[in-house]
């Protein structure tokens, strides 16, 4: 897959983030969870919740799922009742065209899927209505996480965008994607396919259900955006941090543990509710840690996060483990 990038577009990249996006892929999670190990103790408290049926009749377990769906977000950072509503004005032609490119083969439920071409009106209320369901039972209990960390990683590539410029940050993104000075480069795609930008631009967009695909929206009338696994996502769900041994025994269990988990910025209130720490609790060590100037503070609206300063960072990754 090939994204072809001209000048115009590189004024037109910005970064992105989905509520429907993480939702889509929090049900193509629950019908193949097998892929998703790293999603396992999320998926052990929804297993006996299943999404729509309508929903789950569309998530093919590899190929194509409607991009109508989790439509490409025309802000920076949408709401989910936006985007919802984006979604209940598909036009019933572009809705029935998208249903069509489904794998019947690999989906849970051709005849529902043919169902829902024939009456697409119909189809894209009932398929909205799951959305909408899904993401209250599947994603916003674990909203607040995903944010941070899908926030982090933006904030990180923004930084490397402004130093490096594009080429640099799309070589960063994963070992599939590649830059090769006049375009994206997806490997390995299922079909050839060539999208020139053609001065549209292109939404980079990480994600913490994405894993282990990368993968990218090219047809049109969307924006191409391209989504990638968002850094971090290994210890996103999977249960409570544990602090290295020779940090513990250097910082204390608590201290040491905040300070490894601050690789990406995060507030006292992430932090309290990651850990189940009282936010008085986090707030003295951290005070602690920024006197001892292994912390930063930096206010982001209404905000405050911390971060490692170089010397907390060379401390906390010096103590960690080896490879």
């Amino acid at each position: 897959m090939r994204l072809v990038v001209s000048g115009g577009d590189l004024l037109r990249c910005r970064f992105a983030t989905s509520p429907l996006w993480e939702t889509v892929n929090a049900v193509r999670a629950f019908v193949d969870p097998r892929s998703h190990p790293y999603l396992r103790p999320w998926w052990e408290q929804v297993r006996d919740d299943p999404p729509a049926d309508e929903l789950l009749a569309v998530q093919s377990t590899r190929g194509y799922t409607p991009d109508f769906l989790s439509p490409p977000p025309r802000e920076a950072a949408p709401s989910v009742e936006d985007q919802l509503a984006a979604v209940r004005a598909t036009p019933p032609g572009q809705l029935r065209a998208e249903l069509r490119r489904v794998d019947l083969a690999t989906c849970p439920s051709p005849a529902a899927v043919r169902a829902m071409i024939a009456d697409p009106e119909t189809a894209r209320d009932v398929l909205a209505a799951g959305l909408e369901d899904a993401w209250r039972r599947l994603v916003l209990p674990w909203w607040p996480r995903v944010r941070e960390l899908i926030d982090g990683d933006i904030e990180y590539r923004s930084r490397l965008m402004a130093a490096y410029g594009l080429g640099h940050v799309v070589a960063g993104l994963d070992e599939r994607v590649r830059w090769s000075g006049q375009a994206i480069v997806i490997e390995p795609a299922g079909d050839d396919v060539e999208r020139k930008l053609d001065g549209d631009g292109l939404i980079l967009m990480p994600s913490a259900f994405v894993w282990p695909s990368v993968t990218a929206v090219v047809d049109r009338p969307w924006q191409p955006t391209l989504i990638y696994p968002a850094r971090g996502i290994g210890a996103l769900l999977g249960g409570r941090m544990t602090a290295p041994a020779p940090l513990a025994r250097l910082l204390g269990r608590t201290r040491g543990l905040i300070l490894a988990d601050l690789a990406e910025p995060a507030t006292t209130a992430a932090l309290a509710a990651r850990h189940g720490l009282a936010p008085s609790t986090v707030s003295a060590h951290l005070s602690a840690l920024e006197g001892a100037g292994l912390l930063t503070r930096r206010r982001t609206g209404h905000e405050v996060r911390y971060r490692h300063t170089p010397l907390g960072r060379a401390l906390a990754e010096g103590l960690m483990p080896g490879e």
